[in-house]
C-alpha cells in the first residue's frame, strides 16, 4: 500500500499504526497469564484534583515473575514481520492515571422528571510514554483485564486475568525527545484500556505520548446501558485530550513537557472508531441523536453550532478499526465529508458486527479526507485486539467475543 500525504506527521503515525496491525498474528498463547510480580521503581498518581503526586523512588512490583525478557510476548515482531512491526529506539514507560470529567451528563439516570442529571465521570487512563531505565528497572509489566460483560450477566460472569507486557511500570520519562506527539486510543464495547497493548507499546517505543481510556459504563467490568457509549466517546476522547495538555504544559508531574497536543492522532476500534469519527469532523445524523433520550446527543451532531465548538482543531489524524454506525445511519455523507484530517480505516471483509460493506461507504464518502483503507481478506470484526487469553480458551462464550483471526491484507 503506498501512502502519500500533505501532512507527514498524520502519515507517519498512520504508517505506525499499519505496522501494529502485523502484531497480532502471534501466537493465540503469546499473551502470557501471571500471577506473582517482579519489582522495580516509580510511581505516579493523578488525584481528582488534577496534581500529580509524583514518586521518583517509590518501590512497587511491576511484572510477571515467570515471564523472562526473552520470552515472545503479544506485541513482539514476528520473524516473518515487515520492518515497521520492529519496537522503535525508545525503551518504554507505562503508568496508569485516574482522572474526573466534573458536571458531566449521567444519561443512565435520565428520566422525564429528571431530564438533566450530572455526576462526575471518572476515567482510568493507561500511559505509555519514551522513559529511561535504571539499573533495577526492567521492560516488563503486568496488565489486568477481566472477561465477561458487565456486572450481573450470568451467561458472561467477571473473570480476572493478568498479562505481560514490554514496559517499564513508572519508568522516569525521557524528555531528549519531547514534547512527544499524543494518540489517544479508544477500546470498543465492552472492552479496556489494555485491549491493544501491542499497538500502543510499539507506537511509545517510536515516540509517541500514548493515552488508553478505559470508557467508565463501557468496559468488560462495568458495561452498562448503551447510550452511555452513544454519548460519551467523543466527550472522553476530548476531555482526555485537553487533560494531557494541561499536564504537559504544567510544571510538575510525570507529563510535564512530554506532550504534543497540537500533533493528536486518535485511534479507535468499533465503538471507539464511532467516537473518533465524530471526533475527527463527522457529526451524527438525526437518527443516532434519537437513540440518546433527552436530546443530550445534539450537542454532537452535524451542522450545528455546539458540535462545531466540540471539535478540537489538534486532532491532525484519524484511524478506525471496524468503525460502528456505517450500516445504521449515523453519518450521513454531508457530515463524513467534515472529515478533512489524513485517516486510515481498517476492517476484516468477513465483519460481522459493523459490515465490510458499511465501513467501505464510511470510507468512500470521507471525500476530503487523505485517507486509506486496508482490508483483511478473511478477517471478522475482531481484528485489533490482543490475541485472546488462555482463559477465554475454557469458556466459549468469551472465546468468540474476543477472538481475532485475521486473514490477508486484500487492500
Amino acid at each position: 500500500m503506498q501512502l502519500s500525504s500533505k501532512n507527514k506527521f498524520s502519515v507517519l503515525i498512520v504508517l505506525l499504526a499499519v505496522s501494529g496491525l502485523i502484531l497480532p498474528l502471534a501466537p493465540a498463547h503469546a499473551v502470557h497469564q501471571c500471577g506473582a510480580q517482579h519489582s522495580g521503581y516509580g510511581g505516579g498518581y493523578d488525584d481528582d484534583d488534577d496534581d500529580d503526586r509524583y514518586y521518583h523512588h517509590h518501590y512497587h512490583r511491576n511484572g510477571c515473575s515467570e515471564v523472562k525478557a526473552s520470552d515472545f510476548l503479544d506485541g513482539d515482531a514476528r520473524i516473518d514481520a515487515p520492518e515497521l512491526a520492529q519496537r522503535g529506539d525508545y525503551t518504554v514507560g507505562v503508568r496508569t492515571l485516574r482522572v474526573v470529567n466534573r458536571n458531566q451528563i449521567d444519561i443512565l439516570n435520565w428520566s422525564v422528571e429528571n431530564p438533566n442529571p450530572v455526576y462526575n465521570r471518572r476515567l482510568k487512563l493507561e500511559v505509555w510514554y519514551p522513559a529511561r531505565l535504571y539499573y533495577r528497572d526492567r521492560e516488563l509489566t503486568t496488565y489486568k483485564d477481566v472477561l465477561g460483560s458487565g456486572a450481573g450477566d450470568p451467561d458472561r460472569p467477571l473473570r480476572p486475568f493478568e498479562f505481560a507486557g514490554r514496559a517499564a511500570r513508572g519508568a522516569m520519562p525521557n524528555l531528549d525527545g519531547g514534547p512527544y506527539p499524543l494518540v489517544i486510543v479508544s477500546h470498543g464495547y465492552p472492552g479496556s484500556r489494555v485491549l491493544m497493548t501491542y499497538l500502543t507499546e510499539n507506537l511509545a517505543s517510536k515516540g509517541y505520548v500514548v493515552v488508553a481510556i478505559d470508557h467508565t459504563e463501557s468496559t468488560h467490568a462495568d458495561k452498562a446501558g448503551f447510550s452511555s457509549t452513544l454519548l460519551n466517546r467523543t466527550l472522553d476522547i476530548n476531555f482526555v485530550l485537553r487533560k494531557m495538555a494541561r499536564k504537559s504544559n504544567r510544571g510538575r508531574g510525570f507529563l510535564s513537557g512530554m506532550v504534543d497536543a497540537d500533533r493528536t492522532t486518535v485511534v479507535g476500534y468499533s465503538m471507539g472508531g464511532y467516537g473518533a469519527l465524530n471526533a475527527a469532523g463527522a457529526g451524527y445524523s438525526p437518527i443516532v441523536v434519537n437513540f440518546v433520550p433527552g436530546g443530550h446527543l445534539a450537542r454532537l451532531q452535524e451542522g450545528t453550532a455546539a458540535y462545531a465548538e466540540e471539535l478540537d482543531p489538534r486532532i491532525r489524524a484519524m484511524v478506525a478499526f471496524a468503525p460502528w454506525g456505517g450500516a445504521f445511519g449515523v453519518w450521513t455523507p454531508t457530515a463524513l465529508a467534515g472529515i478533512d484530517i489524513p485517516s486510515l480505516f481498517i476492517v476484516g471483509k468477513q465483519d460481522q458486527t459493523s459490515g465490510y460493506a458499511a465501513v467501505r461507504g464510511l470510507f468512500n464518502a470521507a471525500v476530503n479526507s487523505d485517507r486509506y483503507l486496508l482490508a483483511y481478506e478473511s478477517a471478522i470484526h475482531e481484528i485489533a485486539p490482543n490475541p485472546a487469553p488462555p482463559l477465554a480458551e475454557q469458556h466459549y462464550r468469551e472465546y468468540i467475543i474476543i477472538r481475532n483471526p485475521l486473514g490477508t491484507i486484500a487492500a
